[in-house]
């Protein structure tokens, strides 16, 4: 990490606040082994016993990346659960993606339900987006995935979400200048597409952060479960594991399952605001263990991805979107301006996750 996260602090030794918050915060209560698994199992039969008699006792929302993967795997094998695997399609799927969830769903003999967004309305609001000229370009779609599965399982009363959220891969968040704005915003989403917009968005899932973290979780009883904090995770281990027993495949990088987030975060993101989000991936990585900062750098020192294959990938975004090619370049060469600019919930939200982290309930850095 360095002071493209404007609010990082350094000490007199050189050390970040994202590594003393990983050495004081999170490491002394993050348990792998035997309390992790003695905490994994009265889970999972708290959740069996409370889905008896149902189809299934909890829901995994699936990419077919490399956690929420991982998450499916443990929620059937570790913990004998009978999730619904729950996959949202918001028009961006590479196959490679497609590919890994049939083989993790077929393997497992899981049941797999499709939701695919109205790409009209899909394709209005990211345009919406990126004519709002925020770093914030993947929004869209982490509101499409989050607020799908929020309504699916209050519709069909599944109580535990099982996520595949981390600390060994993400224990380093994103910065929120980098994009990385927590929580489901319906104001910001609502003011930026009344300004942009030309779709009434009758259909596209939008679940505020008020709603789930309150309604959902405290009068509903819903709650969020993150398995993989409680057993072993090394990311090379764990893609030879799904590789070998499924024939799931590994990407290049994080995030590479989504077409838009590849080239969001590979080209615009770094060449339009000049934030690298593989500082902060490699960064979990470094801390954890599983990367040295030699290597992490090295791979920082020149694009994740072929410049052709970006130019390509410039030109595929633009005619998905339908948009000419050089009004989506006029935008990339357009002024950039921050969520500030527009109405948002932001003050309220940090003000939820400091309570989180005073109550032990999130311990990554939020800001």
């Amino acid at each position: 990490m360095d002071t493209t996260d404007p609010a990082i602090i350094f000490d007199q030794q050189g050390v970040c606040d994202y590594c003393r918050n990983y050495d004081t915060n999170i490491l002394p209560n993050w348990n792998t082994g035997a309390e992790g698994q003695k905490q994994l199992a009265v889970i999972g039969e708290k959740i069996k016993k409370q889905g008896k008699g149902k189809d299934f006792d909890c829901i995994i929302g699936m990419s077919g990346g490399l956690d929420s993967s991982y998450a499916v795997y443990i929620a059937k094998e570790k913990m004998g659960l009978r999730p619904l695997v729950f996959h949202v399609d918001a028009g961006w799927n590479t196959q490679q993606a497609v590919g890994n969830i049939e083989k993790i769903v077929d393997g497992l003999g899981l049941d797999l339900y499709t939701e695919v967004i109205n790409w009209e309305e899909m394709k209005d609001l990211q345009v919406s987006f990126l004519k709002a000229q925020i770093a914030d370009q993947d929004l869209p779609q982490d509101y499409a995935f989050f607020s799908a599965l929020y309504k699916f399982a209050r519709k069909c009363k599944i109580k535990y979400v099982l996520t595949g959220s981390n600390f060994s891969t993400e224990c380093c968040r994103e910065p929120e200048e980098w994009g990385g704005y927590a929580g489901i915003d319906k104001m910001l989403i609502e003011d930026i597409h009344k300004k942009f917009g030309n779709r009434p968005l009758k259909s596209f899932p939008i679940v505020d952060v008020l709603t789930y973290k309150l309604y959902f979780k405290y009068i509903l009883g819903m709650e969020v479960i993150k398995p993989l904090n409680l057993v072993p995770y090394i990311k090379n281990e764990v893609e030879d594991l799904l590789n070998s027993k499924f024939g799931w495949e590994k990407f290049q990088h994080k995030h590479h399952e989504s077409r838009f987030t590849r080239f969001y975060e590979d080209y615009w993101l770094p060449r339009k605001f000049g934030y690298d989000k593989r500082r902060a991936h490699f960064s979990s990585l470094i801390m954890t263990g599983q990367m040295t900062k030699d290597d992490a750098m090295e791979r920082i020192s020149k694009p994740e991805m072929d410049e052709q294959f970006l130019i390509h990938e410039f030109k595929y975004v633009a005619n998905k979107l339908d948009m000419p090619v050089n009004e989506l370049r006029e935008i990339f060469e357009g002024k950039n301006k921050t969520f500030r600019d527009y109405k948002n919930k932001k003050n309220l939200i940090d003000y939820g996750a400091k309570v989180m982290r005073v109550l032990g309930l999130e311990r990554r850095l939020f800001r």
